[in-house]
């Protein structure tokens, strides 16, 4: 891993946007730098928690891009302008939404909760032919009531939640 500072970094995840224009992806890490290069000791801790701890920024394509900077706190807004208006400018090769997927599985939602609404009809022989279709059809109708059961429940408690919120 590569460190470089702020605008090189913005330089050369520029370039690595453009390489990627038409194909690839990047990985965009954002967290907060605590280890600054030696051992760790818990006695020196700062008892008030005000340490300014510096941000790790890294960025890699999987394969031969591999770069990361170090923003100190001080430093971060100017940063984050830069930074943003340049995902802005490059979120513009992003794929769009597969619509049809979404459609399909809003349909499949649909059709799961109209097989919920619509009873299991237990019907046929207790004993002889066609004894094993009854029994899976009670036992059908165990599992979608216990399914009833638990979407009350989950809706109960998201009422009790939005109760609770507002």
């Amino acid at each position: 891993m590569q460190l470089v500072d702020n605008d090189t970094f913005l330089k050369q995840l520029t370039a690595l946007f453009e390489s990627t224009k038409d194909k690839g992806t990047i990985w965009l890490t954002h967290k907060r730098l605590t280890h600054d290069g030696e051992d760790a000791t818990m006695d020196d801790a700062d008892p008030d928690g005000e340490k300014e701890y510096p941000c790790l920024i890294r960025v890699t394509d999987g394969k031969k891009a591999n770069f990361s900077t170090h923003v100190i706190s001080s430093n971060l807004p100017k940063f984050h302008a830069a930074y943003g208006s340049l995902l802005k400018a490059s979120f513009t090769t992003l794929r769009k939404r597969d619509k049809k997927r979404e459609k399909l599985r809003a349909e499949q939602l649909a059709k799961r909760k109209q097989r919920m609404a619509e009873p299991v009809v237990v019907n046929g022989p207790k004993r002889g032919n066609g004894r094993r279709k009854r029994q899976r059809k009670v036992k059908a109708a165990i599992r979608q009531e216990q399914a009833k059961e638990q979407v009350a429940k989950r809706e109960e408690e998201r009422a009790k939640v939005q109760r609770s919120v507002s």
